[in-house]
């Protein structure tokens, strides 16, 4: 049975883009999704960018068989796509609650139910679910974002619990700052302050995260199921 096939959504950018790169250039096939059009920009055939709607459960399945006549149904799905729309929760508009929901964690249900029954048939899988430490420890302005986060650590370890039999680990990695997009509108006085309060003293970078997936899809972490794992400079610590 092969073990080298892994999807990785929202992989256009940021650290979806590392976890991707990481495992191509480690020799695994690698699918990366985005809901536009994008392209990785390397010379590497193990490595194929689709565009997928995630929250479009027929695009997903029509990904399925597709995925499926390419032989290249995931052993190990990380599930990172997110999507932030930060507002007051006063101001808080539905469709910004709406789409980041459906985004984060109902794209999650999505790829993880479509993907699942093929892991349980071949009795292993990784599901690696990328959340934030917003849905640890909630931020102002984020109500939505950092409740579909949490939501994801429930899944986590329910899920964990009803697939473990089938030697299938789901666990769950919570990114704090790290240097992407969404954080490189911080203004310096801001990230001054963000540092002051991170016992590493220093903004995270994406390999911090990329490496952590890699060893949970690796056989080295066959008994770690069910865990949320922050990826913060101690930032938030229980």
């Amino acid at each position: 049975m092969s073990r080298e096939n892994i999807f990785v959504s929202g992989a256009s950018r940021g650290i979806g883009k590392e976890i991707a790169i990481n495992f191509a250039k480690k020799g695994f096939n690698v699918v990366g999704t985005s809901r536009s059009d994008f392209d990785f920009n390397l010379d590497l055939d193990n490595l194929k960018p689709i565009k997928l709607d995630i929250t479009n459960r027929d695009d997903v399945h029509d990904c399925f068989d597709w995925l499926k006549s390419k032989n290249l149904l995931p052993d190990i799905l990380v599930n990172n796509a997110g999507i932030t729309s930060d507002q007051l929760f006063i101001r808080m508009k539905d469709e910004e609650w709406d789409n980041v929901i459906e985004t984060n964690l109902t794209g999650t249900f999505n790829l993880s139910k479509v993907f699942i029954k093929n892991m349980i048939k071949n009795k292993f899988g990784r599901i690696i679910n990328i959340t934030s430490i917003s849905g640890l420890m909630g931020n102002p302005g984020q109500v939505n974002y950092s409740s579909s986060k949490a939501a994801l650590t429930g899944f986590t370890k329910s899920l964990a619990k009803e697939v473990g039999s089938r030697n299938i680990t789901v666990n769950s990695v919570a990114p704090g700052y790290i240097e992407t997009d969404m954080t490189s509108f911080l203004e310096d006085e801001t990230r001054m302050n963000i540092i002051k309060n991170i016992p590493l003293g220093r903004i995270g970078k994406v390999d911090d995260v990329s490496e952590l997936v890699m060893f949970l899809a690796s056989d080295e972490a066959s008994y770690i199921t069910g865990q949320t794992i922050s990826v913060d400079g101690g930032l938030l610590m229980y």
